[in-house]
């Protein structure tokens, strides 16, 4: 059974493109229907999410906040360690973890989970890779397609239909 899920922002999240206002603002459109699977899936299926990232943003920290995760981890270049760290922390094992990313600075992290999920339009690398890829892009539904694939897998998808 999957206890924790990590996502990556990026291209995971979102789409992948960075806006930048010319205050120097910086913008990121988030999936809304990603965000309600993520909360639907703590709240009432238990399940544990971290966010690894290789930037830095004040909107991803206040996304995250949103969806009540508490395990972010931003600016992160070698994210093996802080999944190794995040692993022993939680107590929980390679094969009770799940990884939704799109690009190479995830593929170290995904060779070692249980469960690999993937947008669409990920990096080639990465599709080969995943045992599951979504019918969608990143930033597109890719994450929430990608969490009813685990949660139906564990037959935990009525904990989310019935309390609706």
């Amino acid at each position: 059974m999957i206890k924790l899920i990590i996502l990556d922002v990026d291209g995971t999240l979102t789409k992948g493109g960075i806006l930048i206002g010319n205050s120097g603002e910086e913008f990121k459109e988030f999936n809304v229907k990603d965000g309600y699977m993520i909360a639907s899936a703590r709240k009432k299926c238990g399940k544990i999410f971290a966010i690894i990232t290789g930037r830095n943003s004040k909107i991803v920290s206040i996304r995250a906040k949103e969806l009540g995760i508490t395990h972010l981890y931003q600016g992160i270049d070698d994210k093996i360690v802080v999944y190794e760290q995040l692993k022993k922390e939680l107590n929980i094992t390679d094969e009770e973890t799940a990884y939704i990313g799109d690009d190479l600075n995830d593929f170290e992290v995904m060779k070692r989970v249980g469960l690999v999920g993937a947008p669409a339009d990920a990096c080639r690398e990465i599709l080969e890779t995943a045992d599951f890829v979504s019918s969608k892009n990143g930033g597109e539904g890719a994450v929430r397609e990608f969490l009813e694939y685990i949660l139906k897998k564990e037959n935990s998808w009525n904990k989310i239909v019935q309390s609706n």
